[in-house]
Order: C-alpha cells, then sequence, then structure tokens
C-alpha cells in the first residue's frame, strides 16, 4: 500500500520526460540510497548467503572489484552522458558510430536485462510459490502474473519519477530485514555477535583469498572481473544509468555514485557474513544443506527460525525484488522507445500519442518479462548468481567493446559489419570458454570472461576501420 501511495503522488501529470528521467530532478542521496537495494537485488538476498559454503567469502574481492569499477563510470561515462544531454546511454553509439551500432548496443541490453531481472525475479518467485502458492493449490504462472501485475500497477505511469523513491522504501526495507535476520540466529544459537565472527572465521568460511590462478575464483580475477561487470552492468546499463541520469546535475550524480560505492561495501560483507551464520545455525540443528544452494536461506527462514522470522524473510526478499524488477522493466521500455521507436525524435507524434506508444511497451516488456520467467522454471539447475554472471559475460561483452571502441579510438568504422563482429564475440567467447582448461594449461575462466569476450569485440572493430575519415568524437 505504501508503494502504491507513493506512485500515487509521484505519477500526477506524469508526462514521457517524467517517465524516462524524473524531469532531472531527483535528489542524488534518494537515487544513491535507493539503487543500493536495486543494485543487490533478490539475487543477493538469497544466493550470497548460499553461496559461502562452496566460496566462502572469495566473492568479497569481486565487490572490491565493484569500487573500482564505480570510479570509471563516475569519471568517465558520467561526464560523457551528461555533456550529450543523453535518455538513452546507446544514443552515443549513434552519434559515434550509427545506426548499426546504436541498434545493436540497445539489443543486447534489453536482452542482457530481460534475463537478468527475469532471473532475479524468478528466484523470489519461486520462493513464494515453493512455500506458500503451492499449498494454496496457485499455478506458479498466475504466481507470476500477480507478481508482474502489482510492479506495473506502481511503475507504468511514473517510471522513473516513481521508482528512485520507491527504491529507497525497499532498500529500507531490504536491510532491516537483514539485520533483524542475524539477530534471530545469534539468539537461537546463542552466540554473540563477536563468538559467531570468531567461530565463522575458525571454521574457515570467511576465506577472502584464492590464491590458485587457475581457479575460477583466482583472487586477481576476481577483483578485475567485479570492476568490468559494474561498468558495464552499471555504466553500462540503462537501468542503473537511467537513475543517475535522473539527478539535476552531473556533480550530483558522481556524487551518488561514490556513496553507493562505498555502501556497497559493508553491506555484501554483511550479506556474506549472514551466510557464513546460516551454516553454523546448520550445523548447530543438525540441518541438512539443500542440494541448491539458493535454497538454504529460505529453508532455515521458513522452516526453523520461526513465524516472525519468516514474515520478516518475506518482506526482505520481496523488497529487494521489487527494488530491481519495477526500474528493470522501465529501463527496457525506456530503450524500445527510444531507441527502437525513437519516439522523442518524431516531430509527427505529441505527447498523448508518446505517452500511449509508451504504455504499450510497458506492457509489452511485462509480457516478456512474464515469458521468460516461466520458460526458466524448468532450468533452474544451479545458483542463480553465477547463471546471471555468466550470461552477462556473453551479453555484456560486445556493450564494453562497442563503448571501450568509441571513447578510446577516434576511427571511423564500417557501421554496418558491426551486427556481425557483435554476434561472433559472444559465440567465439563461448568456445574459448569450453575449451580453455585445454587449451590454456589448464586455466578455467569465471567471470573475467566478460573481459575476453569485450576484447574479442574490440578487435573485430578494428578490423571494420575505415582509413578515408576520421570521425571526431
Amino acid at each position: 500500500m505504501v508503494l502504491f501511495g507513493v506512485s500515487l503522488i509521484t505519477s500526477r501529470k506524469s508526462s514521457n520526460k517524467a517517465y524516462f528521467l524524473g524531469n532531472r530532478k531527483s535528489p542524488w542521496f534518494v537515487v544513491a540510497y535507493g539503487m543500493v537495494g536495486a543494485s543487490l537485488s533478490g539475487v543477493t538476498f538469497i544466493s550470497i548467503p548460499g553461496w559461502v559454503g562452496t566460496s566462502y567469502f572469495t566473492y568479497l574481492m569481486v565487490v572490491f572489484g565493484y569500487l573500482a569499477g564505480y570510479l570509471v563510470i563516475t569519471f568517465v561515462l558520467l561526464p560523457l552522458y551528461y555533456n550529450l544531454n543523453l535518455t538513452s546511454i546507446y544514443t552515443f553509439l549513434n552519434k559515434r558510430f550509427g545506426t548499426y551500432s546504436h541498434k545493436s548496443g540497445a539489443f543486447f541490453f534489453i536482452v542482457s536485462r530481460l534475463i537478468g531481472a527475469s532471473f532475479r525475479m524468478f528466484l523470489v518467485i519461486n520462493v513464494l510459490q515453493l512455500f506458500i502458492f503451492d499449498l494454496l493449490g496457485v499455478p506458479f504462472w498466475i504466481s507470476v502474473l500477480i507478481f508482474l501485475g502489482l510492479i506495473t500497477l506502481y511503475s507504468f505511469k511514473g517510471g522513473i519519477k516513481t521508482i528512485v523513491w520507491t527504491d529507497m522504501l525497499q532498500t529500507t526495507f531490504m536491510l532491516v530485514a537483514l539485520g533483524i535476520t542475524i539477530m534471530i540466529i545469534l539468539q537461537q544459537t546463542g552466540y554473540s555477535l563477536t563468538e559467531m565472527i570468531a567461530l565463522t572465521k575458525e571454521k574457515g568460511l570467511t576465506r577472502i583469498i584464492e590464491s590458485d590462478w587457475r581457479h575460477d575464483r583466482f583472487f586477481i580475477k576476481q577483483f578485475f572481473s567485479g570492476m568490468f561487470i559494474t561498468i558495464v552492468m552499471t555504466g553500462l546499463d540503462q537501468d542503473m544509468m537511467q537513475k543517475n541520469l535522473s539527478c539535476k546535475s552531473l556533480k550530483d550524480a558522481q556524487k551518488n555514485m561514490i556513496t553507493l560505492s562505498i555502501i556497497l561495501i559493508p553491506v555484501n560483507l554483511i550479506f556474506l557474513f549472514l551466510g557464513a551464520t546460516l551454516f553454523v545455525y546448520a550445523e548447530q540443528f543438525h540441518i541438512n544443506i539443500p542440494a541448491l544452494s539458493d535454497d538454504l536461506f529460505p529453508l532455515l527462514a521458513l522452516k526453523h527460525f520461526g513465524f516472525a522470522a519468516g514474515i520478516v524473510f518475506f518482506i526482505g526478499l520481496i523488497a529487494a525484488a521489487y527494488s530491481s524488477a519495477d526500474s528493470a522493466i522501465t529501463a527496457i521500455t525506456t530503450s524500445l522507445s527510444i531507441d527502437f521507436f525513437g519516439i522523442e525524435d518524431n516531430k509527427n507524434l505529441t505527447e498523448n500519442k508518446q505517452i500511449k506508444i509508451r504504455y504499450l511497451l510497458h506492457f509489452f516488456v511485462t509480457s516478456l518479462v512474464f515469458i521468460t520467467i516461466v520458460l526458466f522454471r524448468s532450468i533452474n539447475d544451479q545458483a542463480v548468481i553465477a547463471k546471471l554472471f555468466t550470461i552477462a559475460g556473453y551479453t555484456y561483452g560486445p556493450l564494453l567493446g562497442l563503448f571501450a571502441f568509441g571513447l578510446f579510438n577516434k576511427a571511423k568504422i564500417y557501421d554496418r559489419w558491426v551486427p556481425l563482429v557483435v554476434i561472433l564475440s559472444p559465440v567465439l567467447s563461448y568456445l574459448l570458454s569450453l575449451y580453455s582448461e585445454s587449451l590454456l594449461w589448464g586455466y578455467k575462466f569465471g567471470f573475467e570472461l566478460l573481459i575476453v569476450n569485450g576484447l574479442i569485440t574490440y578487435a573485430g572493430l578494428l578490423l571494420l576501420i575505415n582509413n578515408t575519415k576520421i570521425k571526431n568524437n
């Protein structure tokens, strides 16, 4: 009800400018705080705690890489976007290369965000299905429809103008739920916070560094993977950048990014600590660890911690899911509206006609998400966060290569061949990953596959250089 109240207030007299960029009036501190929840999502809430059992605290090296990535976004990408006065960040590719590059970049974003958002929502809806809706006899597809219907009701009119404020509320609920859950675990196990920290360290659950260079969690790989994951999944992602572009000025957007990067380190550390306490709890009370690590937190919260803890878990989980899902649908709608339908540049469309087209696209995107979630349920066989980042390595890699070439190479290219390059790049990356252990002395790719994919795209663009002209940036 609170979300709908915020929506009613913020969506009054809503225009396309309000939907896309919040009229560039969003307070930077509200955006920064709300983006904590959007950056973490239901994936962090469930998958990262469960991941601790096999990867310990090695994920923290990825988080340290995030900080480096946010610095690149703050001082390289944000000034570019603001100087060009962009609504969709992929318009940069049109200005720099041409239509084919523009459409290719926007297409890869839409595919990336559609898959990523659907994975995140699936994780949450699946938990609700297993522990509530199955007991009530409600089919999975109905559960998905309810979930997406609620998001649509409060976001389709106000867009970013609404979401920056609802994100703030959702982040608060998520973090409060996290703190209360840790307190419940400490109370039921009988340990103080200091004792629990010492115990998790003694059991080896807090190990951060993986020193084997061949391992997919080798700490240097993790750091640079985190850096480039942040650059592409935040800096080259319309979803995350749309919130930054809604700030009043470049300076405010930069303050937002710096603040967010600082906050995310302790928040992720707390999530990892929660994961360690879950394994301590399971061992102390002789509870079998589920085969799928994503199921550990829901299992303990809903079956063992008690009724009040179960309610807290659901509040935190739904808040985490909504904070990323609503903005993802809005961002994909924005990209379709600007990058493919060009409604801002079409002088034949009145404001009312533009809004009607945007409404239709919003419902179309919601339908695509619905189909993707339902299909994904049949193939969920590993931790969602690992699957999410693996797919991101393939779909965001071409974006990394395109933007890097556009920023750091002044050459003009044969734009019409760009779609071929960005399609071949993920294919070659996949083949390299598949045979890397036999070709590279046992080396196994992890999240750094994203970097390789970007390099392959960059190399492909070098082959397309048109030496007859030089196009200034």
